[in-house]
């Protein structure tokens, strides 16, 4: 059985309390969060973070409620999310984040799950009647608080935060949290079924941030954060939440989604994470402007090459990254060896919110491609030798889910945490992914498919935006894809053709049972508001396979390779 751990720590780590109080007394005045409203700023002091914060949870305890309550926020992501946040740990009570795509019945689910008996409404900008349509499914009797400068703040029923500022005084003795007591509890995403209650105490948290300390550079001198993944997810949480306390840096902000590269280009991120999806996106924005042979053609000549490496960097907002992060999803290698040829050096990262997101790391120093890098110090790896699950342990793993004891014992065994993923791991500590446990299905020859494995082969397809290999009843995999916007733009015979090359170079390397039959272009892509995709922008599977379930024989019995939905 491979095994990989390094030693933990024996000194009790600080708690993001003790960092916020550090910062908030030493560097009062420093700019802490920076919301972009157009072109200009509203900046947020450590100072003045620590005062909204203090208010705010001088608010929270005139409720009246139990200490430890929790308590809910849903917004995307911007400063007042944050003070928010701070606000809950302050008054001694459990942040309960959820999703801004929530609708109504999704968040009737997570708050009676919950049992929250406050929530913050925020920035749900994105679609001014997103909360309107998610209002009905909040339990009667919550009390309601309203961000300032959003369109929910016009609900009567919120009570306003400027309110609070204007009328509450700030809590001067905030409370000190004990490393047994409850930090927050994080709602997966829900790729299968429905949202599980993941919770983290303060320990887990403080132990994380001590073991990775180095890994995440924590001593890099003004460090600068860009805030746009849903802070409701563990990986942005860790990078921009966690990460910002620790090292006492700037939380920038996207106003929206249009304006997302001009505010990244503006907050030239120190730390910067970005799920595969996003890499993707950067890389055909690239290419639109600078179609790949005269990249290369640029790339090859060594003064141009330093140039046109140098103007991407800094149009991306780049060039003073420190640490360049992908995760949430496996990333291509393909797709990390093209930004790596730009200077950009992409370090992915594995983890799940069981375990902090924190197992692995790819060191910069030691690149293994096709890894998911080097086990972090204080976790443990093995890989169980009958079905091949990655097993983890360590001092920042989950306490378990809320209010399901059974499916907590099911996946937490002798202080080891089962992580439904399969893979290897090698002598050094690097650990490979190749597959997901409830992913992998048997076909109708009695063969195991790893869906995931096959998917990669089309990640060097420019027309391919979207993929989910399906086919449980079939002989042979399906392929169904959304089309890139470069695919859309293309003409049907070139996508055809790029799509039949790929299946051509692909199928071989691939067993007899696992090669691609048919790809099928559907005509609506998956997003989150129509249920295809998860916030994170992972696709679910499951739910994929539901919609496109009564067709997959028929197309799979059609004569063309290529099928059009």
């Amino acid at each position: 059985m491979n095994l990989a751990t390094s030693p933990a720590t024996q000194t009790a780590p600080a708690t993001l309390t003790d960092f916020f109080l550090k910062w908030e007394k030493s560097q009062p005045e420093k700019i802490y969060l920076r919301q972009p409203v157009g072109d200009a700023f509203i900046d947020y002091t450590w100072a003045e973070v620590g005062q909204q914060a203090r208010r705010m949870a001088t608010y929270l305890q005139s409720l009246g409620l139990p200490h430890g309550s929790n308590i809910g926020l849903v917004s995307k992501n911007c400063a007042h999310w944050l003070i928010a946040d701070l606000a809950i740990f302050f008054s001694g009570h459990v942040s309960v984040p959820f999703y801004a795509t929530l609708n109504a019945g999704q968040i009737q689910q997570v708050m009676e799950h919950s049992g929250c008996q406050a929530l913050f409404v925020g920035k749900l900008d994105d679609n001014p009647n997103r909360w309107a349509g998610m209002k009905p499914g909040v339990p009667a009797g919550v009390n309601l608080i309203g961000f300032p400068d959003y369109a929910a703040i016009n609900d009567a029923d919120l009570v306003p935060w400027d309110h609070i500022m204007a009328t509450c005084d700030p809590l001067q003795a905030v409370y000190q949290p004990q490393p047994d007591d409850l930090y927050t509890i994080i709602y997966t995403s829900g790729t299968t079924g429905n949202p599980k209650g993941v919770m983290i105490d303060y320990r887990a948290v403080a132990e994380a941030v001590s073991h990775t300390s180095v890994i995440m550079k924590h001593n890099t001198p003004n460090a600068r954060f860009f805030s746009y993944l849903p802070l409701c997810h563990v990986a942005e949480r860790n990078v921009v939440q966690a990460t910002s306390l620790a090292t006492g840096g700037t939380v920038y902000f996207a106003e929206s989604l249009e304006t997302f590269a001009k505010n990244l280009a503006v907050a030239k991120p120190t730390h910067f994470l970005a799920v595969p999806r996003i890499w993707t996106k950067f890389q055909l924005g690239i290419l639109a402007k600078m179609p790949q042979k005269k990249l290369d053609l640029f790339l090859k000549i060594p003064i141009l090459s330093g140039i046109v490496k140098k103007k991407i960097r800094e149009g991306l907002g780049l060039n003073e990254a420190v640490l360049i992060l992908t995760g949430a999803a496996p990333m291509p290698k393909s797709l990390i060896l093209w930004f790596r040829r730009l200077g950009i050096i992409i370090q992915e990262a594995y983890g799940m919110t069981e375990n902090l997101g924190a197992v692995s790391m790819m060191p910069t120093n030691d690149i293994r491609d096709g890894s998911v890098g080097k086990v972090y110090p204080g976790m443990a790896v093995k890989i169980d030798p009958q079905t091949g699950e990655i097993l983890t342990k360590s001092g920042w793993l989950m306490r378990g889910y809320y209010k399901e004891p059974t499916l907590t014992a099911s996946v937490l065994q002798d202080g080891w945490l089962a992580t439904g993923d399969v893979g290897t791991l090698d002598k050094d500590g690097y650990l490979t992914i190749t597959g997901r446990v409830k992913e992998m299905y048997k076909t109708a020859k009695g063969e195991y498919i790893a869906p995931s494995q096959i998917e990669f082969g089309f990640a060097d397809n420019m027309f391919v935006e979207q993929i989910c290999v399906a086919g449980q009843h079939l002989p042979q995999p399906l392929a169904l894809i959304v089309l890139s916007d470069m695919g859309r733009q293309a003409e049907r015979i070139a996508v055809e053709r790029s799509l039949e090359d790929t299946i051509n170079a692909l199928n071989p390397k691939l067993h007899n049972y696992e090669r691609v039959r048919k790809v099928v272009i559907v005509r609506d892509p998956w997003t989150v508001d129509n249920n295809l995709m998860t916030p994170t922008m992972k696709i679910k599977r499951n739910v994929i396979e539901a919609r496109y379930d009564a067709q997959l024989q028929p197309w799979y019995e059609n004569d063309e390779v290529i099928i059009w939905e």
